[in-house]
């Protein structure tokens, strides 16, 4: 990683600046430095929805070092930002002289599938308020405290509607597990809302 990073470009991207649109050229990995990133992508309508916000020590257009296609989600700075840049001709590069950099980006792809694997059983054989409850705790790990995102922003996260959003919010609020603000929903109990999320 540390060989990784030595040949990577340092870009800082202010809020709401995109940093790639979706069917883009991929040219480049992203490893998150600072700030969150929110990564979107649009339906046969023509429908944006927000499918994950990353943030620091993750990493996102990974398949740009192995794949000459297009991108396939629009990513965007959610606040003001920090990446290191990986060009795929540096990658290729440093591959030549390092070989073992690939166990890097194989590390790196490794996890994405693991998640997508997971996300799959999620959305076959979990129940959607469960899943709501699971990517709260998620958004409130990555942010490092209160959740910033619209509950439709969260129910896109969770593959839901913004009416079972609410009630599950106002459920784990009437339980004081968490608490709702304007835009901001801060876990006060991560225990009592991780019981709900992985019922027994």
């Amino acid at each position: 990683m540390q060989q990784l990073v030595a040949v990577a470009e340092r870009r800082t991207f202010s809020r709401g600046q995109v940093v790639f649109h979706d069917d883009d050229e991929a040219d480049a990995l992203h490893l998150i430095a600072k700030g969150f990133f929110a990564v979107r992508s649009t339906m046969p309508g023509g429908e944006t929805v927000l499918v994950a916000i990353v943030g620091p020590g993750d990493a996102f257009g990974e398949l740009a070092l192995i794949d000459t296609g297009r991108r396939g989600a629009t990513v965007q700075a959610f606040a003001d930002g920090e990446t290191l840049a990986l060009h795929r001709n540096a990658f290729e590069a440093l591959r030549r002289q390092r070989p073992a950099v690939d166990r890097a980006l194989a590390t790196i792809l490794a996890g994405r599938i693991r998640r997508l694997n997971e996300l799959l059983v999620e959305a076959h054989h979990v129940e959607t308020d469960v899943r709501v409850r699971r990517r709260l705790l998620e958004l409130a790990e990555i942010f490092g405290g209160p959740v910033t995102l619209t509950q439709d922003e969260i129910a896109q996260t969770a593959g839901t509607s913004r009416a079972t959003v609410n009630r599950v919010l106002r459920e784990e609020e009437a339980a004081g597990a968490i608490e709702l603000g304007r835009r901001r929903t801060t876990v006060r109990d991560a225990d009592a809302l991780r019981r709900s999320a992985w019922p027994r």
